[in-house]
């Protein structure tokens, strides 16, 4: 059960650059609740997320919450994520004001749409 605890420092993005990087050179896919940016990494055998939440949203108890959720559903979404490339993740001002059941289902919707999920766009999420 440890993998499901913690996202490993190899799967995290962190350093500003490397944010740059996935931005400027990345695509952008988003719903009303997010926006990821998806780069590939053709010689890199995981996936890499990076998160971002604005001050806008809120104070640091809801913004780490939000985070939460997040890395959350990537842990459990980790087995369908298409590896070799890095996914930034931004969270905008709906989210703040959901359940962890909601922001799964659409973050489900978003990945879906940005072709990250192994099992393609036509099933439905398993919320």
């Amino acid at each position: 059960m440890e993998c499901l605890r913690k996202m490993k420092k190899k799967h995290r993005i962190k350093k500003n650059d490397e944010f740059q990087e996935v931005f400027q050179r990345g695509v952008s896919t988003a719903n009303r609740q997010f926006v990821v940016y998806t780069l590939d990494r053709p010689g890199q055998p995981y996936f890499r997320i990076g998160l971002s939440v604005s001050k806008k949203l809120g104070k640091a108890v809801t913004r780490n919450r939000i985070k939460r959720y997040i890395r959350q559903c990537f842990l459990e979404l980790k087995e369908e994520i298409v590896p070799g490339k890095d996914y930034v993740v931004i969270a905008r001002q709906p989210v703040s004001e959901m359940s962890y059941t909601e922001v799964k289902k659409s973050f489900i919707h978003v990945l879906r749409k940005a072709g990250a999920l192994k099992n393609g766009t036509k099933s439905r999420p398993s919320v």
